[in-house]
């Protein structure tokens, strides 16, 4: 009988976490790579080549490869022969392992959980507790799977309950084009099928646990029902022609992940959880000889990738805008971006409308005119950082409060990721307004482009407080030009045509 400590369950899964933050998994990795190769798309494979140079990055300096550094998830298989030598529960310790991990003063993780979720949202401070699913299983160990997934990815999952005669590729693929860009392709796509709706749900977030292996898969040929429907699902993914960041190319999913089970015959549940460009799992096994902990990888498994965005943006000085300075940028133009910029996220524009409705100046500091916002929550920095890891947020959830912002602060620009809503394109259209992207899961290649930062408002929301950043070639696209016309809309339909005409070779 294997004696397993709190002290050692607790070390693992602050170790494990601290881990996911700064090592993508090699699969993945080698992935991207194979990706980036195959990539005909300018723009796709500038993104690609960011999200690559940044993991490597990230590997080198033990840093988040995404500010939004997830909900943890864990999946614990615990043998009944354990014995336990704890105080704490299963749960608590758990917790504990999360709350050290997330405070860790060497690479402090981003705090993203809030309590009270449909009223007063407050973060809980060090993004406890964790979503824990728990099994007894026959044997003397402990195998803690866990994951820190995000909230751009995590917010496009889809559920349906479809006819026992209808197609689960046609339902995937309808979906597909709906979720957008927020879950930051290319990635993996986890599939449930069957059981019950919580069943169904919960195998497509386990699916995701797996390596990927999609490319094995092609190489010796289905052997059943659901490697054959993986195969159909990528290839009808692929050829939609969404690509990197939702920007047009020839890799949306590098991977499809199926789980199913047995279900009623009169049903067929169906779920759909992507995970985004910061794919972050791992899975270790405690058998009462001390704490787990992974091996890093070799930084030579990462690929050197050339990439220099001085040679095709244009510099742009944020300091010396206006208006009509914005109106010749196109969709798709690369830019770098210097001066200085204020952000905000959901909390912040909340504050913001709230006031201007009342009739109240806004708090010092926070003057929009001819300025641009950056939708972002950073990481806490360290050791001389100006800011840390810094990416984008999903664009989208600001799209309410656009119209308000342009019409009432003389806000001229917006950084983000993913596309906009019809709403939010037509009042930039209607305010000569203009939108751009960095790219999600470079946080921390975009945050060498800050030099400093600091808050001007509302401290006390966290990392949704307002900051004021001066950047220094900060890289993003144009996704949104003064006129309305939006690249996550021209991209993926431009390459959807093309890829209709292109022979795929897999290596």
């Amino acid at each position: 009988m294997n004696v397993i400590t709190q002290e050692d369950f607790i070390r693992t899964v602050e170790g494990a976490l601290q881990y996911i933050s700064y090592y993508h998994p090699l699969d993945f990795v080698h992935a991207m790579h194979r990706a980036w190769k195959l990539e005909q798309s300018p723009a796709a494979r500038d993104a690609i080549a960011q999200i690559l140079i940044n993991s490597r990055m990230c590997a080198e300096g033990k840093r988040p490869i995404c500010q939004d550094t997830g909900i943890v998830t864990v999946f614990l298989d615990i043998g009944m022969d354990v014995r336990w030598d704890a105080e704490k529960s299963v749960e608590d310790m758990v917790n504990e392992g999360v709350h050290r991990a997330y405070l860790n003063p060497d690479n402090p993780l981003r705090a993203s959980i809030v309590e009270d979720p449909a009223g007063a949202r407050r973060n809980t401070g060090d993004n406890t507790p964790a979503v824990i699913h728990s099994r007894l299983v026959a044997g003397n160990k402990v195998s803690i799977t866990l994951a820190a997934k995000g909230g751009g990815s995590e917010n496009k999952s889809r559920f349906a309950i479809l006819n026992p005669s209808d197609s689960v590729a046609d339902w995937v693929v309808d979906q597909v084009p709906g979720m957008g860009a927020g879950w930051c392709p290319p990635g993996i796509l986890g599939i449930g099928i069957g059981g019950t709706s919580e069943k169904a749900m919960l195998l497509a977030k386990q699916s995701l646990m797996a390596p990927i292996d999609i490319h094995e898969l092609q190489q010796r040929g289905p052997s059943n029902t659901v490697e054959e429907l993986r195969l159909e699902i990528l290839d009808r993914v692929n050829k939609l022609g969404i690509g990197a960041q939702g920007l047009g190319g020839m890799t949306t999913v590098l991977d499809v992940k199926i789980l199913d089970y047995p279900t009623h015959a009169a049903s067929k549940p169906v779920a759909i959880v992507p995970n985004c460009a910061a794919t972050r799992h791992i899975h270790l096994e405690l058998d009462g000889s001390g704490p787990a902990f992974a091996t890093p990888p070799s930084l030579d498994e990462w690929p050197q990738i050339p990439w220099d965005p001085t040679t095709s943006s244009r510099r742009v000085n944020l300091d010396e805008l206006d208006a009509t300075a914005i109106r010749d940028w196109k969709p798709g133009e690369t830019l770098l971006l210097s001066g200085h910029l204020l952000t905000g996220r959901d909390a912040a524009h909340k504050r913001i409308v709230e006031t201007l409705a009342k009739g109240e100046s806004l708090p010092d500091g926070l003057d929009f005119h001819n300025r641009f916002i950056y939708y972002v929550g950073p990481v806490d920095p360290v050791d001389g950082e100006a800011v840390g890891p810094a990416g984008p947020t999903t664009a989208t959830r600001m799209d309410k409060f656009t119209d308000t912002l342009l019409e009432k602060t003389g806000l001229i620009g917006m950084i983000g990721k993913a596309e906009r809503g019809p709403a939010a394109i037509e009042s930039i259209k209607k305010h000569r307004a203009v939108y751009l992207i960095a790219t999600g899961g470079a946080a921390y290649l975009v945050s060498k482009a800050i030099r400093k930062a600091h808050v001007v408002a509302w401290p006390e929301l966290g990392m949704e407080a307002v900051y004021e950043f001066q950047v220094e070639d900060m890289p993003v696209t144009v996704a949104v030009d003064t006129t309305g016309v939006s690249v996550h809309q021209t991209g993926p339909a431009e390459w959807k045509q093309r890829i209709a005409g292109i022979e795929i070779v897999t290596e």
